[in-house]
């Protein structure tokens, strides 16, 4: 599942990247002025020049490459509510790494929604960013932590459990 869940990450950066270029470069441009920041209702309250939008890929890229490396700290130096032993370290090696491959994903899935919505506002003329979108993410990624932890506290205390 990791593996899948690199893939679908990095394609979501790309197709990022690829909708960043196609709205500055493609046929169909953006306008010399684009909403750069939202108030907490959705209302553009900033603007900028068009090509502020590759600032989101870049930052996007940063928060995945950062969220991978924090993936690379081996599991036994990670504060965890249950005790790591020889017989449930690699389910929960294996369950942390799922977690944080879905966190990355949502987290990119942010970043391309804005991007997309932000294009299509300057397109239309209609700024508006789902005001939903931040108690959205929380919920996913708040979610997303709550399930594997219950997941690993479980599945950790059974492999625990059967090495006594």
């Amino acid at each position: 599942m990791r593996r899948t869940l690199e893939l679908v990450g990095l394609g979501m950066l790309a197709v990022l990247y690829w909708i960043t270029w196609a709205a500055l470069n493609g046929p169909d441009r953006l306008p010399n002025r684009v909403p750069t920041h939202f108030d907490g209702a959705g209302n553009p309250n900033a603007w900028g020049s068009p090509s502020t939008l590759w600032l989101l890929p870049v930052i996007a890229s940063g928060v995945y490459l950062l969220i991978t490396a924090i993936a690379a700290v081996p599991v036994t130096r990670v504060n965890l509510p249950v005790r790591v032993t020889t017989a449930n370290l690699p389910f929960i090696q294996e369950k942390t790494r799922n977690m944080i491959g879905w966190i990355k994903v949502e987290m990119i899935g942010l970043f391309l929604y804005v991007q997309w919505t932000i294009i299509q506002a300057a397109r239309d003329s209609q700024f508006r960013l789902s005001p939903l979108m931040i108690p959205v993410l929380l919920v996913c990624v708040f979610g997303t932590v709550g399930v594997y932890l219950v997941i690993v506290i479980n599945g950790a205390k059974q492999r625990d459990g059967s090495e006594s």
